[in-house]
């Protein structure tokens, strides 16, 4: 099976380097791999990264565009692989995540998507938030359109998806701000759901301050709620019970941002 892997980008040179490396090492363990990388016309030195690196990216490109879902969508047009993920710049693979990927996705034919564990790190690489991660997890044995439409357990870095269902469900909306990501796992899910890959985590996801996660987590669960009620009914219990999950969630991740703040030195 050969995978699309795209990663868009506009001035995230800080970790771009890595998330390259971490693409473009899954090539040591056999798989095949189109790599396309959608720059919106970085002023830093990501261009440079980049361009170091070409030998083993299909396809660059590096234009003004509208965000990072519009660079999403514009490689994603652009994928030839079966088997279709994106990877944001600050985010990376864990080493044979995509051969294990293969492995679950050729054994589970009919499936749209695949997920696995994702752990969370902080910006010199460390993992943090455990007990975030360790509450996702909890919710893999039980996995289901059910499940997934009551709360977002899947984190974004550690799915994939076949391009048939990308056609099928459609391109990411480039109207929301922060949920894209589960909305169109929602939409992928009905286009024959999903497996889960078993074992220890396929990818990290990097939390910042300059991340979207950090800086408009209430927008987030909002767009997150509304995408589950579009989905199951807003009368259907699991719009309910994602409701009260999202201002649990929120909640949480407000004493958190307050706590960081109060230890900051003055």
């Amino acid at each position: 099976m050969k995978f699309t892997i795209v990663t868009p980008n506009k001035n995230g040179g800080r970790f771009l380097e890595e998330t390259i490396r971490s693409v473009i090492s899954q090539k040591e363990s056999g798989v095949d791999l189109e790599y396309i990388v959608i720059d919106g016309g970085s002023t830093d030195d990501s261009l440079k990264i980049i361009r170091c690196y070409e030998e083993d990216i299909s396809q660059i490109i590096s234009e003004p565009d509208r965000g990072p879902v519009s660079a999403i969508n514009k490689g994603l047009r652009l994928a030839s692989g079966e088997i279709v993920a994106w990877l944001n710049a600050d985010d990376r693979y864990l080493p044979g995540a995509l051969k294990r990927v293969v492995q679950v996705m050729a054994v589970h034919a009919n499936r749209a998507l695949c997920f696995g564990a994702c752990r969370i790190i902080d910006e010199e690489g460390w993992e943090i938030r455990r007990g975030i991660t360790r509450f996702k997890e909890a919710f893999f044995p039980i996995s289901s359109q059910f499940t997934i439409q009551c709360l977002n357990y899947i984190s974004q870095p550690a799915m994939f998806f076949r391009r048939s269902a990308l056609e099928a469900a459609g391109p990411l909306r480039e109207d929301m701000v922060a949920a894209w990501d589960y909305d169109f796992i929602l939409r992928l899910w009905r286009q024959g759901g999903a497996a889960h890959v078993p074992g220890p985590p396929l990818a990290d996801f990097r939390w910042h301050p300059g991340s979207i996660s950090a800086r408009k987590f209430a927008v987030q669960f909002q767009e997150e709620f509304e995408a589950a009620a579009r989905d199951a009914g807003r009368l259907a219990p699991q719009t309910w019970i994602h409701g009260i999950v999202r201002w649990g969630i929120v909640g949480a991740y407000t004493l958190m941002a307050v706590s960081k703040g109060k230890k900051r030195p003055r």
